[in-house]
């Protein structure tokens, strides 16, 4: 077909136009994505004068949470709570409010959190500012509504995994990836570039990396990223920026058998006895997921740390999302981990044959089943035992009466094995497609779940609930729910006969076996024990 000759000019001169808008919109990306990058870290010099002024506090975001207010700085290091106040800007007021704050923590490799109270209700600005320096203007800036957040997100197998509050998505389900797409940009929240989703479940959306950061997944890490649904709506706002980066050519080291990974909050007192003790069974890996604990549990961390233990506190500040947590915990360990249970501090597993490493014993031999993802043992749940206070050594010792039938499971599961939607209930997890889960015969194992100790101890159940999709224990729903107290109710008031509830067999087993073979044949002490009774 001919053609005129004003048509190819024509092409010749859109050509160039739109080749330049593509490279110059690229370059931008990279001025201001590597600007934004580096000023995390390099810092200009200061002049003699300046050098004994506090650190510049840089407040990236703020998430407004139920029970407090989340701030994230841009620098790493934690920085001394005592040190700090909480600014708030009132409405009618000139003068700011100033609140201690709450806690400071370390959150990732570019940030740092601090947790501060909850603003008044005409407040218009919250920031952080150095005591003593009370004249300090928070800068206006809206928190970020928690019920609508991308909040976390990270590299896996050529993909980014992104955790979003406010997809509503059906719970246990795994969802259409077709209708939702990530995105990804600068720190300061311009999306740029977007890829469509791979798999969607609950509040995790896989989506597959733009071309650049496949090829060089280094270029990935500290981008903001956020994911949207096609039928409207808009891209999620989003505090999310990629950590967790496949680095190529890092030398593995020796994978561990088997690991175990919970999600705490204020747990401290629990958490010596629950890995001393399955790190005789032959947990040789721990991952605490901390959600927002004020008990000085990274203290206890550090002791374990210090005796040997090989354990990480990973601070999970996000509430409500033990599911989202363990989908995060189980792409985290896939490298570390052939085997990982998920299962809580107040739940210990006991074996019909009790011996040094029985239970890393126990998965080997279901590892030689090549379709075996999950094993899944069952709980006898105990109850007070007649005691009024908290048994000073240890649950396994203190607790030793239950209910007669078991309820529920707790999962072990190869981390390598499980769907790529990370699917899970806390209980289990969804596994590939070709491969099983199995139940562990109750004449082989099972795991005495301590859930309804003294009251001291349970009514502190009522502040929270870690699961997404459990409804906390004050809200007049679902009051017949496995999840809830048969006959409790929903108010934190003990029934006068709460010491003798939950009381149905007397089981002695693992009380008997610690004190034949865990108590210093001196002292009489309990590992866990730090103190002389």
């Amino acid at each position: 077909m001919d053609s005129s000759p004003e048509q190819p000019r024509k092409r010749k001169h859109k050509l160039p136009q739109r080749s330049f808008f593509l490279y110059f919109s690229f370059f931008l990306f990279i001025f201001f994505f590597c600007s934004s990058h580096h000023s995390f870290y390099s810092h200009p010099s200061l002049p003699s004068s300046t050098l004994n002024l506090p650190t510049p506090l840089r407040v990236h975001h703020r998430i407004l949470f139920p029970d407090h207010l989340l701030l994230t700085l841009s620098d790493p290091k934690i920085l001394p709570s005592h040190q700090l106040h909480c600014v708030y800007l009132l409405n009618a007021s000139p003068n700011p409010l100033l609140l201690p704050l709450l806690s400071t923590d370390r959150y990732d490799e570019f940030r740092s959190i601090a947790r501060c109270p909850l603003p008044p209700t005409n407040f218009s600005a919250v920031d952080l500012t150095w005591r003593g320096m009370d004249r300090h203007r928070p800068a206006r800036a809206t928190p970020h509504n928690w019920e609508k957040l991308a909040y976390e997100a990270f590299l896996d197998n050529g993909t980014v995994v992104v955790f979003a509050k406010g997809l509503n998505l059906r719970p246990h389900k795994v969802s259409d990836a077709a209708l939702f797409r990530c995105h990804f940009g600068l720190p300061n929240g311009a999306f740029l570039l977007t890829t469509k989703a791979v798999s969607v479940a609950q509040e995790v959306v896989r989506c597959a990396l733009p071309q650049s950061i496949q090829n060089n997944p280094e270029k990935g890490r500290g981008i903001s990223v956020s994911v949207s649904h096609v039928r409207g709506g808009g891209v999620i706002p989003s505090v999310a920026r990629i950590g967790g980066c496949e680095k190529k050519g890092r030398v593995k080291e020796k994978m561990s058998e088997l690991c175990a990974c919970t999600m705490v909050w204020n747990q401290a007192r629990a958490l010596r006895e629950w890995v001393m003790y399955h790190a005789w069974l032959g947990v040789e890996r721990w991952f605490i997921y901390d959600n927002n604990s004020d008990d000085e549990i990274d203290e206890v961390v550090r002791e374990l740390e210090d005796k040997g233990y090989n354990i990480s506190r990973v601070t999970w500040p996000w509430v409500k999302s033990q599911e989202a947590g363990f989908s995060h915990c189980v792409v985290r360990a896939k490298e570390e981990c052939k085997w990982v249970g998920f299962f809580d501090v107040d739940e210990f597993f006991y074996l019909n044959e009790m011996r040094r490493n029985g239970l890393r014993s126990m998965v080997a031999n279901f590892s030689s089943w090549n379709s075996v993802a999950e094993i899944r043992t069952g709980c006898h749940n105990f109850g007070p035992s007649g005691l009024t206070t908290h048994p000073k050594r240890g649950v396994g010792v203190g607790y030793t009466c239950r209910v007669r039938s078991p309820e529920r499971h707790k999962s072990i599961v190869r981390p390598d094995l499980v769907d790529v939607s990370l699917l899970n209930v806390v209980h289990h997890f969804e596994v590939r497609e070709g491969f099983e889960a199995v139940n562990v015969p109750p004449s082989v194992a099972v795991i005495n779940h301590y859930k309804y100790q003294v009251w001291e101890t349970f009514k502190a159940k009522f502040l929270r609930r870690v699961a997404t999709y459990v409804v906390d224990w004050k809200e007049e729903v679902n009051i017949g729910s496995k999840d809830r107290v048969p006959g409790l109710g929903t108010q934190a008031i003990e029934p006068g006969d709460w010491g003798l509830r939950f009381c149905e067999v007397w089981d002695t087993r693992l009380r008997d076996f610690l004190l034949s073979n865990f108590s210093h044949p001196q002292t009489g002490l309990l590992p866990w024990e730090t103190t002389a009774r």
